[in-house]
């Protein structure tokens, strides 16, 4: 009885000084009061991982917009080639929405307090995509605003291009940027409507997030796809613990990735001049910020851009795609 006391004294008084027990015998924290394969961590406070210990949240996360970005029409933009499952693009955007919108349900239930905010900019799709699109939302009963996109406001700004599609992705591009620098908060998420995400991938974003900046004290930018061309020539890395999976340092992304206010105002000619024309590569002048900022992917994929089988910026290896795919399916 006495052992007990002293067991609980011991344990309060680690509570009020800020420190977390471990008890290996019987695989919990007493403090935490949760079994040791449970989610350690603390959202805005401390971050968890065993066996590393405990890292103090001084990067804190209030808010996070995300920008979906459609097209319905164009079924593989820049390719003749098909994507994975050969079938018509608003069958992706569909299961693409679908799989965020779950993703984002997931994290609001885990982190209350940070405030989500969804924008769908819609390009020009047939009506009756645009009409799937907004019974999948109100299915879900989620508070999303779309945003159709006038090709007119940027004949002036975007260079006319060889093809409308080519012109019609820079300019919604550009619109995304455009929302984020007038309404972002904190963090931004830059979605395109091919992806597949896994429902923990919004949270496990934001956990890493928090850790890894407060670890470098300095904001970062993340990729939420482990993209196979970062395998093939055979770059060196650095290896990050995030909140439940490994990252890496990467020097090139897609236009699918997250960053925050900050460094969307830092390097605003950077997301500017990568609307205004095609390049070579298309994302540029995103990828030399990567050669002063930091920016990670996760080991493994947290989301699946489904393009063609062989393409390098497409599937992510150890993913089952048949599975990702069917868990996203929608029953009329």
């Amino acid at each position: 009885m006495k052992k007990n006391i002293i067991r609980k004294l011991f344990i309060k008084l680690s509570k009020i000084m800020g420190y977390e027990i471990i008890d290996q015998n019987d695989f919990t924290s007493p403090t935490l009061d949760k079994q040791l394969n449970e989610d350690l961590s603390i959202l805005n406070e401390k971050s968890i991982v065993l066996p590393l210990g405990e890292v103090k949240i001084s990067r804190k996360v209030k808010s996070i917009l995300v920008l979906f970005r459609t097209n319905s029409n164009v079924e593989i933009w820049d390719q003749n080639k098909k994507r994975l499952f050969e079938l018509p693009k608003i069958e992706y955007t569909w299961r693409s929405l679908n799989s965020l919108i779950k993703s984002i349900n997931f994290s609001k239930i885990k982190y209350p307090n940070i405030n989500f905010k969804t924008i769908i900019v819609e390009d020009n799709s047939k009506k009756e995509n645009i009409t799937r699109i907004d019974e999948l939302i109100a299915k879900n009963n989620i508070d999303i605003n779309i945003i159709k996109l006038n090709h007119n406001n940027y004949i002036d700004i975007v260079k006319k291009q060889k093809s409308e599609q080519t012109f019609s992705n820079l300019c919604s591009l550009l619109k995304c940027f455009q929302i984020a620098k007038e309404q972002s908060e904190d963090l931004v998420f830059f979605v395109e409507d091919d992806y597949l995400h896994f429902e923990p991938m919004m949270e496990e974003m934001i956990a890493s997030y928090e850790r890894i900046a407060s670890q470098l004290n300095r904001d970062i930018f993340m990729c939420p796809a482990d993209y196979p061309y970062l395998y093939m020539n055979n770059e060196k890395t650095n290896i990050l613990i995030g909140n439940k999976r490994h990252w890496r340092t990467i020097d090139k992304t897609l236009c699918t990735f997250l960053t925050t206010k900050n460094l969307l105002n830092k390097y605003w000619d950077n997301f500017y001049q990568t609307c205004l024309d095609r390049h070579d590569p298309f994302e540029k002048y995103l990828n030399e910020i990567y050669k002063n900022e930091i920016c990670i992917s996760p080991l493994k994929s947290l989301s699946l851009h489904l393009t063609n089988i062989n393409s390098s910026y497409g599937l992510s290896p150890f993913i089952d795609y048949k599975k990702l795919w069917e868990e996203n399916k929608i029953n009329d």
